[in-house]
């Protein structure tokens, strides 16, 4: 059974910083690419950053880049991302995903909420 079970949100003045985890169980982890998601009340679910199979590569949204950092340690089946610089606009709450490109299943996790306050 493959669980995917994030922590570390919680409640941050402007200008704070919080590190999410996302630890995974009954897969492969390192194969699969991570990533974190955000989804803001009343809005969509938006990619935030993911990080590939060795963490050499990672990508950003242009909302994020310069202060969030995505990182993964494959020996801990953990993913990570730490957020600083927080601003109103990343209230949300944040899943972690694990996918291996369109033609296999995507796993989430039950997401954490990081308020901004």
């Amino acid at each position: 059974q493959v669980q995917l079970v994030e922590s570390g949100g919680g409640l941050v003045q402007p200008g704070g910083s919080l590190r999410l985890s996302c630890a995974a169980s009954g897969l492969a982890f390192s194969s699969y690419f991570m990533n974190w998601y955000r989804q803001a009340p009343g809005k969509g679910r938006e990619l935030v950053a993911l990080i590939t199979y060795s963490g050499i590569v990672t990508e950003y949204a242009d909302s994020v880049k310069g202060r969030f950092t995505i990182s993964r340690d494959n020996a801990k089946n953990t993913t990570f991302l730490q957020m600083d610089s927080l601003r109103y606009e990343d209230t949300a709450i944040y899943f972690c995903k694990a996918d291996r490109g369109p033609r296999a299943v995507d796993y989430w996790g039950q997401g954490t909420q990081v308020t901004t306050i």
